[in-house]
């Protein structure tokens, strides 16, 4: 017997800053908060948003992202440890992704260049903790 699932929920990034990577995420997705505590937050408000934990939540097609800043300021990302390698999300075309170049450059993000995998094309890049991040048009 196997666990049936109905899709992907949401996945949550371990980050040093959460200010320096909501900036980045903002700036390069500009995707919608479904989460976070307001600054003015009454204690019955921190309680019921306790699983925020300090961060971020956004709205992505398909689930929820999540940024948690709880990092040690030395710690680095390295997909060669246990645990995420990198996390890709879909875009409609390769032109997104030459449009995306654009967005990166100005964001100041450090990325490759537009590679051809075979069934799809792909951008790699990484966020300012250095975890690794990947665009990807499928062909055809």
């Amino acid at each position: 017997m196997t666990i049936s699932t109905t899709g992907f929920s949401h996945v949550r990034l371990t980050v040093r800053d959460v200010e320096t990577s909501r900036r980045f995420y903002d700036r390069v997705f500009g995707w919608e908060v479904a989460y976070e505590v307001p600054a003015d937050a009454d204690q019955a408000t921190r309680d019921k948003l306790w699983f925020v934990f300090g961060g971020v939540i956004y709205k992505v097609p398909g689930g929820l992202l999540g940024l948690r800043p709880v990092a040690p300021g030395e710690d680095s990302f390295s997909e060669d440890r246990v645990g995420l390698d990198h996390l890709s999300f879909s875009v409609a075309s390769k032109a997104d992704l030459d449009a995306a170049v654009a967005v990166l450059d100005a964001a100041g993000a450090p990325h490759g260049e537009v590679k051809d995998a075979g069934a799809m094309h792909l951008l790699e890049f990484r966020d300012p903790d250095g975890i690794a991040l990947e665009l990807v048009a499928m062909k055809g």
